[in-house]
């Protein structure tokens, strides 16, 4: 079992992209317009002759679009030379990425990021008002489009063109790449030119820079942003594919803007490994989530605490006594009050009713103590004297006597009240 998980092990290094670079090299000062560029190159193992590519990046400074730069390609004055230097013969404000290359292929030494060129009296290296041109121009197809692992067709004129073409790839702060010529075929509406699978993923800046015999960047110079294809196809990438996060720009520090910021590059020359700034800032992110939760888990708690800990409120019974007092009485306006009995309208001094039956009469005083249920109004105000009260009993004294026989039982006439005693 250990020798599958060694050859695994031994698969997956050798999957890995390369990005650790054998030199390095910077800017020995700040680029300047119409000033002298020294770039120089440090560590033994790069494999001379040198040569530094510099691409125009961005849009032109001066006034009317007037493009004055020109693809540069700079030779090493030697064998043995580890520095060269030229005239940048650029405008203020503009900006440029530089590649330099050995013999182990394109870009060995490493890509800057888009440097900003400074500003200076000399204005003698470049016509702000004459536009420049390369011998000849390259097109694609879909014109103005690279998109993610979509084939597109690189075609020139091949009337225009002296020797063996050549395409790299130039992605700024990244890594730089050789497009590889496929099969040439001539078609009527594109010319000469073979079709590429761009294998560098979406959102990419990338420089595409075309030269012939008469060296890189006679062919001009195209600078877009990769998109995605409309499958969503990815099946070109791989680890090895390149990328503008590769590591640290190549260059040393340098400025990247109109405002003199400067770009730190890593003594690697752009292929710098960042596992580490990533790993450091998946854990950074990590340990915020975290306190984050931990912060909003005490804020709730406090809050729920606070709230538990207050007394409700009662609007109603607020200005009561104690709650046990509140039981044993009932709200004033449910407490109950004495009937009065309201005066008779006819006085009853016979004490015998209208048929006949005797009737029990008896009189009683009613005591002006009030019940035990009266309210506490009551009991705080004086007693209340009630008047005599005179109750008439009627008493059944079962059925009338039976009338002899032969008389006639008298005839009974109803008459209304005729309300003559009626109290003034």
């Amino acid at each position: 079992m250990v020798a599958p998980k060694i050859s695994a092990a031994v698969a997956l290094l050798l999957d890995l992209p390369i990005l650790s670079l054998a030199y390095s090299w910077n800017f020995k000062q700040n680029p300047k317009q119409c000033g002298d560029l020294t770039i120089e190159i440090t560590g033994n193992d790069g494999k001379p002759p040198y040569r530094v590519l510099i691409i125009p990046s961005g849009p032109t400074p001066l006034p009317n679009s007037v493009e004055a730069r020109r693809i540069l390609e700079q030779q090493f004055p030697s064998d043995s030379a580890t520095s060269v230097t030229f005239q940048l013969k650029y405008p203020a404000n503009s900006q440029f990425v530089a590649v330099v290359s050995d013999q182990n292929g394109f870009g060995s030494g490493g890509t800057s990021a888009a440097a900003q060129v400074t500003s200076s009296d000399d204005t003698s290296c470049f016509d702000s008002s004459q536009p420049v041109q390369p011998p000849f121009f390259f097109n694609i197809d879909p014109p103005n489009v690279i998109a993610q692992c979509q084939s597109t067709r690189l075609w020139w004129d091949p009337n225009k063109v002296q020797g063996d073409l050549n395409f790299v790839g130039v992605i700024p702060g990244g890594q730089s790449f050789q497009i590889p010529t496929g099969t040439l075929s001539n078609q009527t509406s594109t010319g000469t030119g073979f079709n590429w699978t761009p294998n560098v993923r979406e959102g990419t800046t990338l420089h595409i820079v075309c030269g012939d015999g008469r060296g890189m960047g006679s062919g001009g110079s195209l600078r877009t942003t990769v998109g995605n294809n409309i499958q969503n196809d990815n099946s070109c990438l791989s680890n090895t594919s390149p990328s503008s996060t590769a590591g640290s720009p190549a260059g040393g520090m340098y400025p990247t803007d109109s405002s003199g910021n400067q770009s730190s590059g890593g003594s690697n020359g752009g292929g710098g490994n960042n596992t580490g700034a990533i790993v450091g800032g998946v854990i950074g992110g990590v340990f915020a989530i975290l306190a984050a939760i931990l912060i909003l888990f005490f804020f709730r708690k406090r809050s729920h605490g606070n709230r538990s800990g207050e007394k409700p409120v009662d609007l109603l019974n607020a200005d009561e006594g104690d709650e046990s007092n509140r039981r044993q009485e009932l709200p004033q306006y449910y407490e109950p009050e004495p009937f009065l009995v309201p005066d008779p309208t006819v006085a009853g001094s016979d004490g015998v009713s209208s048929d006949g039956r005797p009737l029990s009469m008896y009189t009683t005083d009613r005591s002006g103590t009030p019940d035990a249920a009266s309210t506490s109004a009551t009991r705080k105000t004086a007693p209340r004297q009630f008047r005599a009260v005179n109750i008439i009993q009627h008493d059944d004294a079962g059925p009338s006597e039976q009338k002899p026989a032969g008389e006639e039982e008298p005839e009974t006439i109803e008459l209304p009240p005729a309300y003559t005693n009626i109290r003034q």
